[in-house]
C-alpha cells in the first residue's frame, strides 16, 4: 500500500511540476513585430497585451489616422505570432499531460481475468 501511495504522489508531482513548467514558459512569451517601412515596432506578451511601443523619426508623416492604423494592425500581427506560440506550448503541454494521466503503473492494474467470464464459468 505504502508504494502505491508513493507512486500516487509522484504522479501527481509530475503534473504540478508539467504545470507550473507551461505556466512559466506561458509568461515568457513574448512577441515583437515591425510595420511595412519601418514606422512603428510593436511588442506584445503572450495574451497579446502591448509591452512596447517604438516609433521612427519618419512616423510623424504619416498622420495620426494612419498612424493608428499602423499601430493596431502591427500590434496585430505581433499579437498573433504570440497567440502562435501560446497555441504550440499549450498543444504540446496537453499532449504530455494526458499521457502523464492516462500512464498507470503496470502493478496497479489489474491483468488478471474477472471471475465467471472465462470458459466453463
Amino acid at each position: 500500500m505504502s508504494w502505491a501511495m508513493d507512486e500516487l504522489e509522484a504522479r501527481a508531482r509530475r503534473q504540478l511540476d508539467g504545470l507550473h513548467e507551461v505556466n512559466e514558459r506561458l509568461a515568457a512569451i513574448s512577441a515583437r513585430e515591425t510595420s511595412p517601412g519601418d514606422h512603428v515596432t510593436a511588442e506584445v506578451d503572450g495574451v497579446g497585451a502591448l509591452t512596447g511601443l517604438w516609433f521612427a523619426p519618419s512616423a510623424v508623416t504619416l498622420g495620426a489616422d494612419a498612424l493608428g492604423e499602423l499601430i493596431v494592425a502591427t500590434a496585430g500581427v505581433a499579437a498573433g505570432r504570440a497567440f502562435a506560440r501560446r497555441a504550440a506550448i499549450l498543444e504540446d503541454f496537453n499532449t504530455s499531460f494526458a499521457e502523464l494521466v492516462d500512464s498507470r503503473p503496470a502493478s496497479m492494474t489489474s491483468t488478471s481475468p474477472t471471475r465467471g467470464t472465462g470458459p466453463g464459468s
